[in-house]
């Protein structure tokens, strides 16, 4: 019997995960595999005429005619880290022959909501095109910036990541295959260094800036439109920084505010304790200052969006930062520290490979504005590298160079390992989500206490939405997707990283309670209480009928014809990612979660005016998009079928004569004659409050009336006492 119980609720769960598992399935090694299919080889390497077998040792593939090799081809993604703004990698096709020089590139896949709204794919396409002809020898001698960088306003981050991704990853295959007198970089003799964190005297800012520990990039007007000038562009030259030539355009100065000297010098105490508290493990932290007319920062960056002005570069890795890797600071403490405009603390990420003992560039973005909307660009670095005095010996690190080769070898096993760094800096938040879901469930077990007080329901709702939206969607982005659903049907014949998905917890959370609330609830404990668009959905209408807008009921007639609209735009993305899981992914913005919860409407217009439509319809009509057009609730309704328990209660009398609940029922999942339709149930709980309300549900009117009747017949003097009584009034004869 345990087995036989057990067994739907495991299948679902699996079912769910794996549902969960899919997006992670770029990241592992056979990526390029997925790709070479999509362009031919001739677009890639000229003259060739089919790839060869896929090395085993490395992800790159021989572009052949006939027996001879013209050059390789590879995916930028399986090299070097290609995070755009979406958060998700872009995966680029490049080809390189046996001189060192790129022969072909070609965008093969991305998730950037700048370009998929707006701005035309075939202009991005241009743009990547433009990098066949690049000397990687020429880049591996100048560290990556021996190019011109040509940038599409609007897109400023997706090339920026496009084209650091070709340059670094070009260079490492080639330095990898010996292309071009290339040669893998020595591995570093001796021991390896870490900072040594017993240093922990105070320095004033001559002392600060004399020994290196802050560096400076400093350009004055004249600079600047000298360099303009220089780049030739004849817009940019007419158009010059106004202002005296020995005017300031842009001060800034860097420094590493982990090294416990130079983060006491230029934090204080205080604030360098707050920086320790913050940080986690493997992490660092850069503090950047700046001042003049140009900031560093920029006010383009929006909250999830990345300062996209600058960026660390050290050897073939490179590191931008996002908003939550950002703080501001109040103010310098080292003294004799000039005023700056600008000070701001970076933090670099475990994950990104950095060595702070190693020499590092900070490189800036200098734009000029040549039009309405275009804008041209120029790179400037400020190099780093930090004082040998502040390093310590690492004494678990291996002495041999032997050795340290292995260690690098292998640093790259520390991603399967990520994962539990993540969990255990992200206890708060897990700790915070999991009440949440033991509250919810426990609300779910004991629904019928729960919901004997009307009042206490209604406001234990509101706020829990409150909560799913506020702090589940806007603060944590951890809003799930029909994307999900699509991308496991197509990643069934290819390989699951389990390591990539657990790299977001709450997600991962969020699924698994989503495979257990499929067997005992159905969908609607996710859509109805965890789904923060759903619940962006319902408070608004909440507003609405505060503010007396008019609620219309869709006629019953047209409402069932109306449901099956979801399942039919998630069966035809379904088919569509049979084709193409890129185009169906794109067609997949036909869930708003991207723009009203993920980007916080910080999106271009179309995609806010659908977003904001369907809020607008959902004032009149509640939880419009829940019934009729949502994807992820027509695919999460489907394994609700498995559902092994009945739990919302229901009264022979209900829908024959009484319609109360029907008619109540914010989604109209209760048919006219009284059963509930578990797929478009939101497990609200309403109609279990009106189960049991004494003044609206006829059964409970008639019950209380009942006992009422019962109690005044029992509170009233019996017969045989009345006989009694007038037997003892009675006069004697």
């Amino acid at each position: 019997m345990v087995v036989k119980f057990a067994e739907p609720f495991l299948k679902a769960a699996l079912l769910v995960l794996l549902l969960a598992v899919a997006p992670a399935r770029a990241q592992t090694p056979a990526q390029l595999a997925q790709f070479l299919d999509r362009v031919p080889a001739g677009d890639i390497v000229p003259g060739a005429t089919a790839y060869g077998p896929i090395r085993g040792d490395l992800p790159v593939a021989p572009a052949v005619k006939g027996n001879e090799t013209l050059g390789w081809v590879f995916l930028t993604s399986d090299f070097v880290s290609t995070t755009g703004y979406s958060g998700k990698p872009i995966h680029t096709l490049v080809g390189v022959d046996g001189a060192a020089v790129v022969t072909g590139v070609r965008l093969v896949k991305h998730s950037e909501p700048i370009v998929l709204i707006g701005i035309p794919d075939s202009a991005i396409q241009a743009v990547t095109e433009k990098y066949a002809g690049l000397d990687l020898k020429a880049e591996a001698a100048r560290g990556g910036s021996a190019h011109d960088l040509d940038i599409i306003s609007g897109a400023t981050v997706t090339i920026m990541v496009i084209d650091d991704s070709i340059v670094r990853a070009g260079l490492k295959v080639a330095r990898l295959l010996g292309l071009g007198g290339l040669s893998p970089e020595a591995a570093a003799s001796g021991p390896r260094k870490i900072i040594d964190q017993e240093q922990r005297e105070t320095r004033d800012w001559t002392e600060l800036t004399g020994d290196g520990s802050v560096r400076r990039l400093s350009l004055d007007i004249g600079q600047i439109n000298a360099a303009f000038a220089a780049q030739g562009d004849a817009k940019a030259i007419a158009r010059p920084e106004p202002g005296p030539e020995t005017d300031t355009y842009i001060d800034m100065y860097a420094a590493l505010a982990d090294v416990p000297t130079i983060g006491l010098s230029l934090l204080g105490e205080a604030d360098y304790a707050n920086l320790r508290a913050r940080l986690k493990d493997g992490e660092h932290a850069l503090v950047v200052m700046g001042r003049g007319r140009y900031s560093f920062k920029g006010s383009g960056y929006v909250r999830g969006g990345i300062f996209d002005r600058i960026q660390l570069i050290q050897d073939d890795i490179s590191v931008r930062f996002r908003d939550r890797q950002h703080a501001r600071v109040g103010t310098i403490a080292a003294q004799g520290a000039p005023a700056f405009t600008e000070m701001d603390i970076f933090i670099i990420p475990a994950d990104a490979g950095f060595d702070p003992a190693k020499d590092f560039r900070l490189q800036l973005l200098a734009q000029r504005a040549i039009g309405a909307i275009d804008k041209v660009f120029l790179t400037f670095d400020l190099g780093y590298r930090l004082p040998n005095s502040y390093l310590a010996v690492d004494p678990d690190a291996p002495g041999s160079q032997a050795e340290t080769a292995v260690m690098a070898a292998v640093g790259a096993d520390r991603q399967q390992t990520l994962w539990k760094r993540i969990w255990q800096d992200r206890t708060t938040d897990i700790a915070v989500l999991g009440v949440a879901l033991a509250v919810l469930t426990g609300v779910f077990f004991f629904q019928m206490q729960v919901t004997r007080s009307e009042r206490f329901t209604f406001w234990f709702r509101i706020a829990f939405l409150t909560f799913t939206l506020v702090w589940l969607g806007w603060t944590e982005n951890a809003q799930l997707s029909v994307v999900n659903v699509l991308a496991f049907f197509s990643a069934l014949t290819t390989e699951f990283s389990w390591d990539a998905f657990l790299m977001d917890p709450l997600v991962f959370l969020l699924w698994f309670s989503v495979a257990a609330a499929l067997i005992f609830w159905g969908r609607g404990a996710y859509c109805g209480w965890l789904c923060p668009f759903g619940a962006l959905q319902e408070l608004t209408n909440r507003i609405a009928k505060v503010c007396r807008i008019p609620q219309f009921e869709v006629p019953w007639g047209l409402h069932e014809r109306l449901w099956p609209i979801k399942y039919m735009i998630f069966l035809g993305l379904f088919g569509l990612s049979m084709y193409s899981l890129e185009a169906a992914e794109h067609y997949a913005e036909v869930e708003p979660f991207k723009t009203a919860i993920i980007l916080k409407f910080q999106r271009a217009w179309p995609f806010v005016a659908f977003a904001v439509g369907l809020l607008l319809v959902g004032l009149f009509i509640e939880r419009f998009y829940c019934r009729y057009l949502c994807p992820l609730g027509a695919a999460l309704a489907i394994p609700a079928r498995l559902r092994m328990f009945d739990w919302l209660k229901r009264y022979r009398e209900c829908g024959n004569p009484c319609q109360r609940c029907a008619k109540e029922c914010m989604v109209q999942a209760i048919h006219p004659e009284g059963n509930i339709n578990p797929n478009e149930c939101l497990n609200c709980l309403h109609c279990q409050v009106l189960y049991q309300h004494d003044q609206k549900c006829p059964v409970c009117i008639k019950k209380l009336a009942k006992r009422q009747r019962f109690e005044a017949r029992a509170g009233s003097p019996k017969p045989e006492a009345d006989w009694a009584n007038a037997a003892e009034r009675a006069p004697a004869k």
